[in-house]
């Protein structure tokens, strides 16, 4: 465990211990994610948790504050130490506990965000490859901290620097999406939205003043911006205008509401009678998205009372998992002369004739070159550099929580 406090009043340690009995409950999994929400409140602090690869982040306040700014920080806290590391695990943080107090302190001054562009804490603390290179020939006292303030620093964009040079200039976005839908056992779509972020990587040189326009800006909402998006020209004219980090950064992130389809459909058929589950379920394609569908997977979570299962399926392969109980049917791509289709059944335990839960199907997909909301980029523009930009634009959507009740 590491711990940094920055405000001077010191927080129990024990307060960890707490945390952990809450989101471990007796029986629970102990190296499982913590069942608890994002903000509780403790007998003597409110705990803000986030988890990232099996990591847990944990901030502890005495006083109320807004929570999204602190989920937000512990956020960005595991972007950087990510992208720094090139990873994020309990290994790699172990490896590197100097460089991450140094992070955090450059992070965050007197309980508020103060740095955390990772260029531009990049220029102040040197990632560990360039350190190990470092030490590997200097013994004694080498440090990786910068004796020299960032230009940035005092510069009215602090995310990016002065004077940035590259040969090749160019920036590329990425519409990336993520699917949420629920359908019920009558095969009615319930809810259905897309999650999306607009991820950018720039090298460019100078000072850029970039407009990135979109065709149809109105369907989004619930967007928020990367600071350096100007929000009242998006307010005024719908627009991004803004001045790049160098490197890469996630610009935006947005959400669409009420989609009215899925490019998939899944129609299970479960029926249980004298301790056997009978079991046959179909996928096929509802709407054609224009590109490939990849990547197709389709888990069964059955309930701890199955004890064995017979299933096998026309295309792709089958795996279930004894300990789990999970059903794990991969397809890839759905073939163009057959429906994939999983039939057979499972047995139930000695005494048991009826399942009495039934499983929630759920479904993963990728699609690449296509955003599932229908949003498309118009044209960048760009102002106040003389050279050409090289730019590029693709889309990807995935399937996070597509969820087939039955």
């Amino acid at each position: 465990m590491l711990e940094k406090q920055w405000m001077g009043q010191q927080v129990d340690r024990s307060i960890c211990t707490w945390f952990w009995t809450q989101a471990h409950p007796p029986g629970h999994d102990e190296f499982g994610p913590p069942r608890v929400p994002a903000v509780i409140a403790s007998p003597t602090y409110y705990l803000i948790s986030i988890v990232r690869e099996g990591v847990t982040f944990l901030a502890c306040t005495l006083s109320e504050m807004q929570p999204l700014l602190g989920i937000e920080f512990l956020c960005r806290v595991a972007d950087v130490l990510a992208e720094y590391f090139g990873g994020l695990n309990e290994d790699l943080i172990k490896d590197n506990y100097v460089l991450v107090y140094q992070l955090l302190d450059e992070m965050m001054d007197s309980g508020f965000p103060l740095t955390t562009e990772p260029s531009i804490l990049k220029e102040m603390i040197a990632p560990p490859n360039f350190v190990s290179r470092v030490l590997s020939v200097v013994t004694g006292g080498s440090s990786s901290m910068s004796s020299t303030l960032p230009t940035a620093a005092s510069s009215n964009v602090p995310w990016r620097a002065l004077g940035i040079k590259h040969t090749n200039n160019e920036i590329y976005f990425d519409l990336v999406e993520e699917v949420d839908a629920i359908v019920n056992k009558d095969g009615f779509l319930v809810k259905c939205q897309v999650y999306g972020e607009v991820q950018g990587n720039s090298r460019l040189s100078g000072m850029p003043d970039l407009t990135l326009n979109f065709t149809n800006p109105s369907i989004i909402s619930d967007v928020r911006f990367h600071p350096c998006v100007r929000y009242q020209d998006w307010e005024a004219r719908q627009h991004l205008k803004f001045i790049p980090p160098d490197g890469q950064f996630k610009l935006m992130s947005y959400r669409v509401k009420g989609l009215e389809n899925t490019p998939l459909y899944v129609k299970p058929q479960l029926s249980c009678s004298e301790g056997v589950v009978r079991v046959n379920i179909l996928v096929g394609i509802r709407i054609d998205p224009g590109r490939t569908i990849e990547n197709i997977v389709v888990d069964v979570p059955w309930p701890p009372t199955v004890t064995t299962a017979e299933l096998t399926a026309n295309h792709g392969t089958v795996l279930f998992n004894s300990s789990t109980k999970v059903c794990t049917w991969t397809i890839g791509r759905i073939p163009k002369d057959k429906s994939p289709c999983l039939t057979g059944s499972v047995n139930l335990e000695a005494g048991l004739d009826r399942l009495h839960e039934f499983p929630t199907i759920l479904v993963g997909f990728k699609i690449m070159g296509v955003a599932l909301s229908g949003l498309k980029v118009d044209k960048l523009e760009y102002d106040n550099i003389a050279y050409r930009v090289y730019k590029g634009f693709r889309a990807v959507t995935k399937a996070t929580c597509y969820e087939i009740r039955t």
